[in-house]
């Protein structure tokens, strides 16, 4: 197999999430004693969960720069971002690199458009769902975004920093993902995307009123399948 390069730490929930997950997934196709060759960089999210001012961006931008470079030093042959937010930098990081990094909104976005998925509910933190960062991988794609109320916004933002982030899953949390998610279908949704590696927390993946793609999930799919290549196809 390849060697995948992993980003982590913000959160250590999501790391663990994409390291189990992407693992189970080697072990489905190559066996019970499979287990992915990876690296993995897990920075300290204090230092990244609050940046603000681009002064402060610059700062966490450094950051995953320096651990992209660390990442390619030990041989990654690609190199993943184990989280949304972050990809708000993901231009400067590949640039500072020549190991390509898997950006998450366009795996999700490939696979949504392979489904012909038009219109979708955004959930995820304050900035995911706002700036153009993320939301533009899947508009110029044609997928149009529903739009998530002002109060619902905040409360999802809160939920996740102050709660799913540590691990906690709250019928709170629940309450207000459920109900985001029947306002977005009311709106015409088609499919939810999640955009947070931790909502998963607080929604039933596999067994909800609109189809749900995670990010996360998808973004582990895609680093398996590319570590896997040569094995499978060999």
């Amino acid at each position: 197999m390849r060697k995948l390069g992993l980003i982590g730490g913000m959160s250590w929930i999501s790391t663990r999430t994409y390291y189990e997950q992407i693992n189970h997934l080697v072990q489905r196709k190559l066996g019970k004693h499979a287990s992915v060759p990876m690296a993995i960089e897990s920075l300290d999210y204090r230092l990244l969960s609050n940046l603000e001012s681009e002064e402060e961006w610059d700062t966490g931008t450094s950051q995953l720069v320096d651990a992209a470079r660390l990442l390619e030093a030990s041989g990654a042959e690609r190199i993943l971002i184990a989280a949304n937010v972050m990809h708000r930098v993901y231009d400067e990081v590949a640039a500072a690199v020549d190991t390509p990094i898997l950006h998450i909104a366009d795996c999700t976005a490939n696979k949504m458009e392979g489904d012909r998925i038009g219109k979708a509910l955004l959930l995820g933190m304050r900035s995911t769902i706002k700036e153009g960062y993320f939301r533009d991988r899947f508009e110029q794609r044609g997928i149009e975004l529903v739009p998530v109320s002002a109060s619902a916004s905040a409360e999802i933002h809160r939920s996740i920093v102050e709660e799913l982030k540590l691990g906690k899953a709250t019928r709170n949390a629940e309450r207000t993902v459920r109900t985001a998610i029947t306002v977005g279908q009311q709106a015409g949704a088609e499919a939810v995307i999640l955009a947070c590696t931790e909502l998963d927390l607080v929604v039933d993946v596999d067994a909800n009123v609109l189809p749900i793609y995670d990010t996360a999930r998808i973004h582990c799919q895609v680093a398996a399948d590319w570590s896997m290549a040569d094995e499978v196809v060999g």
